[in-house]
């Protein structure tokens, strides 16, 4: 693939592939098929970020919020980030996986990623958000701040269930909805937000190109 050249490329990206359900209703198919759809366009997307020479990218597989769904929607969301995990362990990535084990809902398959997994050249850094919830990840710090004795007391931001996250420059989100539904608000907290319409399955690269070159033109300055 030819791609376009950028004067200013975010660092860390994060993407919310919504869209799936509505997608396979519109095509006359049930709720639940339309996750694994979203695995293609997902690795399409690395591929592209990896060319770009973006450093970290996010990806939004599911909150605890999403397993009140019936339970085939949920067995099938649960398996697509099954599936998305095993075959971005055969690429070169630095994987995390982020997100409450302890809740039985999430995959033991991933439990291994909860620490990062250096995967073929590793360069690229991957945080895959499972059985996430804001306020599992915030209540972390509260707990490890509560029992932290003697030494040199640590940060809150460097006790929250995602301390391994850095800040994130940009977040995409497909699907059309204008909300974050709960996404690392301590890394987005001076993110821009790009959305696009389209439901994520139908992911073109143009339009990751078009959030790159919208980016380009946003002043970041972090408040300063």
């Amino acid at each position: 693939m030819d791609l376009p050249t950028f004067r200013r490329i975010p660092r860390h990206v994060a993407f919310i592939p919504d869209g799936n359900r509505r997608w396979a209703q519109n095509r006359g198919l049930r709720k639940e098929d339309g996750y694994a759809s979203g695995l293609a366009p997902g690795f399409q997307l690395y591929d592209i970020c990896r060319a770009l020479g973006i450093e970290e990218l996010t990806v939004y597989g599911f909150t605890s919020d999403n397993t009140k769904r019936p339970p085939e929607q949920t067995a099938a969301f649960r398996q697509a980030c099954v599936d998305a995990v095993a075959g971005l362990s055969k690429l070169d990535a630095s994987l995390l996986v982020v997100g409450n084990d302890d809740s039985p809902l999430f995959p033991p398959e991933l439990k291994p990623y909860r620490t990062r997994q250096g995967l073929g050249d590793g360069t690229l850094k991957v945080n895959f958000l499972v059985n996430y919830d804001w306020r599992w990840d915030l209540s972390e710090a509260a707990t490890k701040m509560s029992g932290a004795t003697g030494g040199k007391r640590k940060s809150f931001t460097e006790c929250i269930g995602s301390a391994e996250v850095s800040r994130i420059d940009l977040v995409v989100r497909w699907g059309g909805r204008r909300r974050l539904s709960g996404l690392l608000p301590v890394q987005a907290v001076y993110a821009d937000f790009y959305i696009i319409d389209d439901l994520w399955p139908d992911f073109k690269p143009e339009h990751f190109f078009d959030a790159l070159r919208w980016y380009e033109s946003q002043d970041v300055t972090l408040g300063g």
